[in-house]
């Protein structure tokens, strides 16, 4: 496995995510930034959960296809090709913390793949994970925090 790492310079792990990455704000994807991606790699997967919630883990965001030389996902933007999945919310976006009470963890989890995924739009955060089974290269995780306002 590589030394693979993902980040973002909006906020550092296991800090609070900024108010305009979350439904109080623009409700928009923040920047992140990848890096050490193992050779071989064909695409990665995004989803962004949050365990905390009160009727279990929340999924805020399903990304799949993100195209191998990806280093930088803009704030509110996704890498050309890069195909949202199914949300949480039944939405094929990002949503944003918005935690009923408390403060909450949110997981950004990236996963390198050997492999490019072919899974309808309607594609929810189980499908994917199952898609990926035996194709994961090299995985990486930052968690921020966000607190109810």
């Amino acid at each position: 496995m590589s030394t693979m790492s993902l980040s973002s310079s909006a906020f550092g792990a296991g800090q609070p995510i900024p108010a305009r990455f979350t439904i109080n704000g623009r409700d928009t994807s923040p920047p992140l930034q990848i890096a050490g991606a193992p050779a071989g790699t064909k695409s990665f997967v995004l989803i962004v959960d949050d365990p905390d919630a009160p009727m279990g883990t929340w999924v805020h965001w399903v990304v799949w296809n993100i195209p191998a030389g990806t280093r930088q996902i803009p704030e509110g933007e996704l890498p050309a090709g890069a195909v949202e999945g199914r949300n949480s919310w039944g939405r094929t976006s990002y949503g944003g913390p918005a935690p009923p009470s408390g403060t909450h963890r949110y997981f950004f989890k990236l996963y390198a793949l050997d492999t490019v995924l072919d899974l309808p739009r309607t594609a929810a955060k189980a499908d994917v994970l199952k898609a990926i089974e035996g194709h994961i290269l090299a995985h990486a995780e930052l968690m921020g925090t966000y607190t109810h306002r």
